[in-house]
């Protein structure tokens, strides 16, 4: 069985085949990066407006590089939501398109559930329950899940996410843009001690995550010692703040590790390209002598493989009516629904 999935949640057009005998076939992903990067963040109505235009080709590729053509496609798969709703609404029309002409099962997938399977694309053999710990630009959930596909939130960010507040610190500093990968490099020459951030902590109790106090926090140092992108102290400011955002997304782990016993951890999600993240990571993992599993780079960062292998998952599990009908009716949606 082929599966094409297609991924248009935020600026990248993806494309790609998965097998379910022989795995990725192709896996094709276009940046909109240097689109984006005169205004320091994603701008929807050009996200949307580059994704018509780059849709249709990107398919096609993803098609050519796996040795097949659209006919031996068997099940199509896109990305419903959560994200921007013009760029949702590009892939998930142009695969309804898909569908409908060739006669073919339209599987649904969500964005969030789609980056917790990615590990699954390496690794076969993950013993569930896990913790799923899903850090990206515009997401910060701690996910138990007993099953794949079968998720329970434990803690989500309150306000900004952890990708988002590196890409905001790196803007004011005029580092460039995308800010996260930037600070990764920046801040591997810095002391990560020199300067001082103090955890955030939930009145109710919660595990819940909140950046926008590590966001002003920095902005106070940075105004303080008038820290700007040459200022001889740059590396160890970056550092200080990297690592006091690595302190609190590992925290809630740490908090939860023991009330749900899981089998296995899993990091993804773009920021999970983080060197230092994914080496602490996995330091906590070897502490409570238990496997952790993270997504090659090349899987953390929005991709339609990761929406392929999901709907495998979910028509393995018979979780989905694409394998009866089109849903013609089917509609993107922003947020994840209730």
């Amino acid at each position: 069985m082929n599966i094409l999935g297609i991924e248009t949640s935020c600026d990248e057009t993806a494309a790609a085949v998965l097998s379910d005998s022989q795995g990725i076939l192709s896996n094709i992903v276009l940046s909109q990066d240097e689109i984006h990067a005169p205004y320091g963040g994603i701008v929807p109505e050009l996200a949307s407006r580059h994704h018509i235009l780059s849709v249709a080709y990107i398919v096609d590729e993803s098609l050519r590089r796996a040795g097949i053509k659209i006919k031996d496609i068997d099940i199509f798969a896109v990305t419903q939501g959560p994200g921007l709703i013009g760029s949702l609404l590009v892939g998930l029309n142009f695969a309804k398109g898909l569908a409908f002409y060739f006669n073919k099962p339209l599987v649904p997938v969500d964005h969030l559930e789609a980056h917790t399977c990615s590990v699954l694309l390496e690794n076969q053999d993950i013993s569930y329950p896990v913790l799923a710990l899903l850090v990206s630009g515009g997401h910060t959930t701690l996910f138990f899940q007993k099953e794949p596909l079968e998720s329970q939130i434990i803690a989500k960010t309150r306000d900004d996410a952890a990708g988002e507040a590196l890409d905001k610190i790196a803007k004011f500093l005029e580092l460039g843009y995308p800010g996260g990968p930037i600070i990764d490099r920046l801040a591997q020459k810095g002391d990560p001690e020199s300067f001082p951030f103090s955890l955030p902590q939930m009145t109710d109790g919660s595990l819940d995550y909140s950046f926008s106090g590590f966001k002003t926090a920095a902005l106070q140092h940075i105004k303080k010692i008038g820290i700007t992108k040459d200022h001889p102290r740059l590396h160890d400011f970056l550092a200080s703040f990297e690592q006091a955002v690595i302190r609190a997304l590992l925290s809630s782990l740490e908090k939860s590790f023991n009330s749900y016993t899981p089998n296995s951890l899993i990091l993804c999600g773009g920021v999970a390209r983080n060197k230092k993240l994914r080496k602490a990571f996995e330091d906590y993992a070897d502490k409570v002598s238990i496997n952790s599993y993270i997504p090659s780079p090349e899987f953390c960062t929005d991709n339609a493989a990761m929406v392929a292998v999901a709907a495998l998952e979910k028509l393995k599990k018979k979780k989905t009516a694409g394998t009866t009908r089109i849903p013609l009716d089917l509609n993107a949606y922003p947020r994840k629904p209730n």
